[in-house]
């Protein structure tokens, strides 16, 4: 097969695998790129997220030209007709080698069979494309390539946003760095990064925090490796201020993988008397490790449950505990499109119990006095402040620290009455609620 029509075969197969398997793409891709040609990645990449990004937009528009269901026709038949529909969406190629190229990697693959049908659909939708884009485009959840019942939610949740939110969603992400305070200021990083051709600039109202203008490979960071700098979105990064970090203080970080605020913290404050990083997950501990061992960074790394700490914690109340609470990521869809994909309602629906039990479970392990931090990245209500209002419902020794409290907060997010919720896109940042607890 031709460079590009390879692309188009594994684009297709890595999207397949997520409809097939509900493995992240990012997973998908890892799997996919196996063996294949390295200069063949960008554009594997770029043709899978483009494809499940516009997912269920390519699904309303095929519901217009098929005659059978949408939901009937293989997943690889599925995957390929979406990389061809995001590549005309994105119109850097030609329509007919679009389509010439969607047939050819069908008969190149286990869908050779449907290559008719492959061919007829994405024909038809060239000659009525102006009719069916125009009402796709009548309706926000498949204009904005979103599940009718992440749509459902926004509205219920958001009434007056509801459509500004689908349409973050559907954006892509800027790429945030964090720059390591202990071995550059932002400024100097800057030069660095335009010196060696890349753009960037300054978030002046949330210390040592960069964004590219243009997207980058990792490698072609000016000091990566050493910990110069670590990628993390604009959101995240606020963690720093409600948690009010200072020297000699004893931090739990729970549920801590991948480890992105666990090196923010030991970087922030490099004289914590210690820093416990807990995670039920031992495989994406690694990650939190790695993330560490790049900056040189010192901290416990525990491979356990959060919820069941008398498995693992030495009963000294800790002081500060940041409690980034598994959640639905409706927050961070523009950065993991997959996730509309991978969740469902029911999904959702049952995060709020696991969230209120690792709340009660922590909550026991901090200092009076103490501050927890409670963080999700997610926009939903129920796993946002009805978590809050319910917890302190049965903690009457539970207040909450107000936002005037988070010395140097940048004034982000919206206050629902216990905390803020940043909103995607707002400053360029995804979308992270906070609120701060403390102890008496």
């Amino acid at each position: 097969m031709r460079p590009a029509a390879t692309a188009r075969s594994l684009s297709a197969h890595a999207v397949a695998r997520v409809l097939r398997e509900g493995v992240t793409l990012d997973a998908a891709l890892k799997n996919a790129l196996v063996g294949a040609e390295s200069k063949l990645t960008p554009s594997v990449r770029s043709l899978s997220y483009g494809a499940v990004r516009g997912y269920f937009r390519h699904e309303a528009i095929l519901g217009k030209l098929l005659s059978t269901p949408v939901r009937s026709l293989d997943f690889l038949v599925r995957a390929i007709l979406s990389v061809a529909l995001y590549e005309l969406e994105d119109e850097r190629s030609p329509q007919y080698a679009v389509v010439d190229a969607a047939v050819q990697t069908a008969k190149a693959t286990d869908a050779g069979r449907a290559s008719g049908l492959i061919n007829a659909v994405l024909r038809r939708y060239l000659r009525e494309r102006k009719s069916v884009d125009a009402e796709i485009a009548s309706r926000p959840a498949p204009r904005h390539a979103a599940p009718i019942w992440m749509a459902d939610r926004f509205r219920a949740d958001w009434p007056v946003r509801w459509t500004q939110l689908l349409a973050a969603s559907d954006a892509q992400a800027p790429m945030w760095l964090r720059v390591n305070r202990r071995l550059a200021t932002t400024s100097e990083y800057v030069a660095q990064l335009r010196a060696a051709g890349i753009e960037a600039r300054e978030e002046p109202r949330v210390p040592y925090a960069i964004v590219l203008d243009a997207p980058r490979d990792v490698h072609e960071l000016p000091g990566f490796a050493q910990g110069v700098v670590s990628v993390q979105d604009l959101g995240a990064q606020c963690v720093a201020f409600p948690l009010a970090l200072a020297p000699g203080q004893r931090v739990l970080d729970a549920c801590a993988a991948p480890g992105g605020k666990t090196a923010l913290m030991a970087e922030r404050e490099p004289n914590l008397a210690k820093l416990t990083a807990v995670d039920i997950d031992p495989h994406r501990l690694s990650k939190v490790r790695e993330n560490l061992n790049r900056a040189q960074l010192d901290a416990e790394v525990l491979a356990a449950d959060a919820a069941a700490p008398g498995a693992w914690w030495q009963g000294e109340p800790f002081d500060r505990i940041l409690l980034d609470a598994p959640c639905s990521g409706l927050g961070v869809i523009r950065r993991h499109p997959d996730i509309r994909l991978r969740k469902s309602p029911s999904d959702i629906d049952k995060l709020p119990a696991l969230q209120g039990k690792l709340l009660r479970a922590t909550w026991e392990l901090l200092k009076v006095g103490g501050r927890l931090v409670y963080v999700t990245c997610t926009l939903t209500r129920s796993e946002n402040r009805n978590v809050i209002a319910a917890f302190l419902d049965e903690h009457r020794e539970a207040s909450l620290v107000p936002v005037e409290a988070w010395e140097g907060w940048p004034g982000f997010g919206e206050d629902d009455g216990f905390g803020r919720q940043i909103l995607p896109g707002e400053a360029g940042a995804d979308g992270f609620y906070y609120a701060a607890l403390t102890k008496t």
